[in-house]
């Protein structure tokens, strides 16, 4: 009966252009045919008891049951696909939802729990969420998708597809956080999410990442128009949170909040939120940067414009590169700089640069995708002084490192 149920799974994924994961992706992904993955046999996943759907239904096998919730069961109930996100740094108050719901020209809202994480000088954007209510928020192909939800609630991730495959490592996990020793979660299916969502995962783990509970809330309007709903929204939630409109591009003058999530290198950044401006650029609130970004002298470069927690370590790991005979591996003239407040490019999602915890050096010799020219020595050095290198990745970006442990020189 369970391999029957998977072979169906199996068709639907394939019919619908999605993919549901086996433990290990068996090279690198990035490099894989664009087709869906069968769905995996009972033999292909860890031997753990199923879990009951409550209608009649056999869940998938629980992948992770320390991190597992119940199964959401078959899906249930309309539809929708959301218009605004709310998204705060602190847990909305049950007070505030409950005006937001109040709205007349609110239809829907759902509940869920937002965090950013960096990742290979990416940010992206992870919900928490009740399995068996936001799956009908999102696209059709993903909402119907029984074995999707199944494995998020036995402590999988959903991710979009061509997002997943660059990211993930060579044993099918995605490490949350830049941090050295952040958490990994496999992931179990890739799916469409909701716009300005890349992966899903339950509270459960939700908890477990440092995800700041139900601080987030997606809202349906139904007949009316988005903008004018944002309007009475953004008088309802002043400066708690950021209102913004769900679509395929940000509007620029939109606001948004920077959460990072995912260990000491994220809570010693901080949360700021920015506006949105033309060419994949953004501004971040004056505050956040008059705060935290300094321009100060180092080795070497001469000076960086950074986050002021990354110096103690970064001029420690420049002055043993200079000690150690190694100063003329770093080319002066081919810096290309450590703060620039900005997308990755043709994406929505922030890069590290905009924290200031990231630099670029040797940028011509150092190209995405090549194993790179940079003298492996001044490498292990930064590594040392807790600078994790872009030639470490599965599509690598030599010329990059970014701050992924708090080192004390002293």
């Amino acid at each position: 009966m369970l391999r029957t149920g998977r072979v169906r799974a199996a068709a639907v994924a394939a019919a619908l252009g999605l993919a549901l994961t086996t433990g290990c992706s068996g090279g690198d992904a990035a490099d894989e045919a664009d087709e869906p993955a069968p769905a995996p046999s009972a033999t292909d996943r860890p031997s753990q008891p199923s879990a009951g759907g409550g209608d009649g239904s056999t869940a998938a096998p629980v992948a992770d049951p320390e991190h597992s919730v119940d199964p959401p069961g078959r899906r249930t109930g309309t539809l929708v696909g959301p218009d605004l996100r709310i998204y705060s740094q602190q847990p909305l108050s049950d007070a505030l939802v409950e005006r937001i719901e109040g709205n007349r020209r609110v239809q829907r809202v759902e509940r869920i729990s937002l965090g950013d994480f960096g990742v290979q000088n990416g940010v992206i954007t992870v919900a928490a969420v009740d399995p068996a209510t936001y799956r009908n928020y999102t696209p059709y192909v993903s909402a119907e998708l029984q074995e999707v939800w199944d494995r998020v609630a036995g402590g999988e991730l959903a991710i979009d597809k061509a997002l997943g495959r660059r990211l993930q490592d060579a044993d099918g996990y995605l490490k949350l956080g830049n941090d050295k020793d952040a958490e990994r979660v496999h992931i179990g299916a890739y799916a469409p999410q909701v716009p300005q969502v890349d992966a899903v995962v339950n509270e459960k783990w939700g908890e477990e990442l440092g995800i700041e509970s139900g601080n987030a809330l997606l809202v349906y309007t139904g007949i009316h128009s988005p903008r004018d709903v944002r309007k009475d929204l953004v008088d309802l939630v002043g400066d708690e949170a950021s209102v913004t409109i769900l679509g395929p591009n940000l509007d620029p003058g939109a606001t948004q909040t920077a959460v990072l999530t995912g260990g000491s290198v994220a809570d010693a950044v901080g949360t700021f939120r920015y506006t949105v401006l033309g060419g994949g650029r953004i501004a971040p609130d004056q505050s956040w940067v008059g705060a935290n970004i300094r321009t100060e002298p180092v080795p070497i470069l001469g000076s960086m414009t950074c986050h002021r927690v990354v110096f103690p370590q970064l001029r420690a790991a420049l002055l043993e590169v200079q000690q150690r005979g190694l100063a003329d591996e770093i080319h002066v003239d081919e810096y290309a700089g450590c703060f620039y407040p900005r997308f990755i490019a043709g994406t929505q999602q922030l890069s590290l640069h905009s924290f200031g915890i990231a630099f670029d050096v040797n940028v011509p010799g150092n190209q995405r995708g090549t194993v790179g020219e940079i003298d492996r020595d001044v490498v292990d050095i930064f590594k040392k002084w807790g600078f994790a290198w872009g030639g470490d990745w599965g599509y690598t970006d030599p010329m990059h490192f970014e701050m992924n442990a708090i080192v004390d020189p002293d």
